[in-house]
């Protein structure tokens, strides 16, 4: 069930709360809560404030000490807040206890995600992908959240005599679980015949950082019309498509999107739609070159393929947004020598760094994307001839 489902016009006023760990730079922080509030935008909520606090360790019971707890209580009730979103994930008990502190409604990250993944799951996959998260989420914080789940489900009628509800609550969580693994491994059996079914071509999985431009690419190489918007998690469903260059055939798949802190329940409730990248020769891993932090992002991406064993798959990096990132980092009165220059070194840099494996392109504005398809056509035709040689000898 949506946690923020509100029309435009009825948006939820949000404030956000971080914590500086130690060694973590106040800088660090303030680009984590720059994505936090692009994800709370996504799920429908308006930022107004944010609050840092820096720990050393996080309290037990308020996560973020009792003089923060007053400090953003006063806020609250001074400018009618009716959501505090957290950056980190919270226990149970520490929900319940900052609840009845605030009086509000608290979100963590990884329940704000879950959140956004709800609102934009359309197939019974990624639905039943979503509700295992949630479930596998709410099991360790049932005991902290019970008098939520009271209040939530009323009286079900479902209770044993003499055991506990709180165990009964677990039970029938565990239970549900139990029924969504066998739908999904049901779901994945069909969709392993279907894989299974497309004959000798080769595959190719475009990755990346959420909202870097996987799926305007996609709509660009395949001509297809893959919904592509400026949010996170626009795409949940993998989208796999047909692509000929010249007369060579071969798959492309468009996937979800990676995200720093991505709840590893999530991560394996989405496995059997992540196959697409396990099961492809070629990962096309897309970069948003303008954004600040694509370094780290890179980073994010690569451990989360790695959590996926496909770390040792072929891979072209695909710099995307040139346009953008030349808009942000070039003065316009600097000379187009300086300024060309400037770019060249960036890309030798990459290139190097990827053993000449990147592009630099710009999907929306379709530059530079005949580099993307020649290097593409390439690493395919490699690919066949290594995999189906008599194949490759007919393109």
């Amino acid at each position: 069930m949506s946690l923020i489902n509100k029309p435009e016009h009825l948006k939820e006023i949000a404030i956000l709360v971080g914590v500086i760990h130690k060694d973590q730079k106040e800088e660090h922080i303030n680009e984590y809560l720059d994505e936090l509030a692009f994800l709370a935008e996504t799920a429908g909520a308006h930022t107004i404030k944010r609050f840092t606090q820096r720990l050393n360790a996080p309290d037990s019971k308020t996560y973020i000490g009792s003089g923060k707890v007053e400090e953003i209580k006063a806020y609250v009730e001074l400018k009618k807040v009716d959501l505090v979103i957290f950056d980190d994930d919270l226990s149970g008990k520490q929900i319940n206890i900052l609840e009845k502190a605030l009086k509000v409604k608290i979100v963590d990250r990884s329940n704000l995600i879950l959140d956004i993944f709800a609102n934009r799951a359309r197939t019974a996959q990624a639905k039943a992908q979503v509700e295992l998260a949630q479930l596998q989420y709410l099991l360790p914080r049932l005991k902290g959240l019970w008098t939520h789940l009271e209040r939530q489900r009323g009286g079900i009628g479902m209770r044993g005599p003499g055991e506990k509800e709180i165990e009964t609550d677990r039970r029938i969580v565990k239970y549900q679980i139990s029924l969504l693994k066998k739908d999904l491994e049901k779901i994945d059996r069909q969709n392993q015949t279907q894989r299974k079914s497309r004959g000798e071509l080769i595959r190719v999985a475009l990755v990346g950082y959420t909202n870097v431009g996987k799926s305007t690419l996609m709509n660009v190489l395949s001509k297809s019309d893959v919904f592509a918007e400026n949010k996170l998690f626009a795409t949940l469903d993998t989208t796999t498509r047909k692509v000929v260059m010249g007369r060579m055939p071969f798959l492309m798949s468009d996937t979800v999107g990676f995200i720093r802190k991505l709840p590893h329940h999530l991560i394996e409730s989405f496995k059997s739609t992540l196959d697409e990248v396990r099961e492809s020769d070629i990962l096309l891993h897309v970069v948003d070159i303008s954004h600040s932090q694509f370094e780290d992002q890179i980073r994010v991406v690569n451990e989360t393929l790695m959590d996926l064993g496909t770390h040792d798959k072929t891979v072209l990096m695909v710099f995307n947004k040139m346009d953008l990132y030349e808009a942000q980092a070039f003065d316009p009165l600097l000379p187009p020598e300086v300024k060309e220059e400037l770019l060249h070194q960036l890309q030798q840099s990459w290139l190097k760094q990827t053993e000449g494996k990147a592009v630099f392109i710009s999907a929306t504005k379709k530059e530079h994307l005949d580099d993307l398809r020649t290097k593409l056509y390439d690493m395919v035709k490699e690919m066949y001839l290594k995999r189906y040689p008599y194949r490759a000898a007919t393109f």
